[in-house]
């Protein structure tokens, strides 16, 4: 897969999520999000799970938890997805191909 599938599949699930979502909690989530809304007494308790994805989201960036499933699926990393350009794009590497050079005569004098 390429950067150009990743882009699409970005755009279909984020078509697909819509404006809410609903999720299912299982017991020890339904606590601890108990805890926090406690806690953190938030308008609303959407506002926490809003702050997990982005806290989620940050820490898979800065790990590089998030590039290791991107490079692994796609061959791409979030960087080169942000720009829309690989690596190799920017780099401008193998735009200008250098001759084939004759190594045996790069010491001779």
């Amino acid at each position: 897969m390429s950067l150009e599938d990743l882009t699409t599949d970005v755009e279909q699930r984020y078509s697909d999520l819509g404006e809410e979502l609903s999720v299912e909690l299982d017991r020890e989530t339904r606590n601890e999000l108990a805890m926090l809304t406690v806690a953190l007494e938030p308008d609303e308790t959407d506002e926490l799970l809003r702050r997990a994805v982005h806290m989620l989201f940050q820490t898979s960036v800065e790990t590089g938890n998030l590039d290791f499933h991107l490079r692994s699926s796609y061959d791409a990393t979030y960087d080169e997805y942000l720009s829309g350009m690989t690596f190799e794009q920017m780099t401008g590497a193998g735009q200008f191909p250098q001759p084939q050079q004759n190594d045996d005569r790069r010491y001779q004098f």
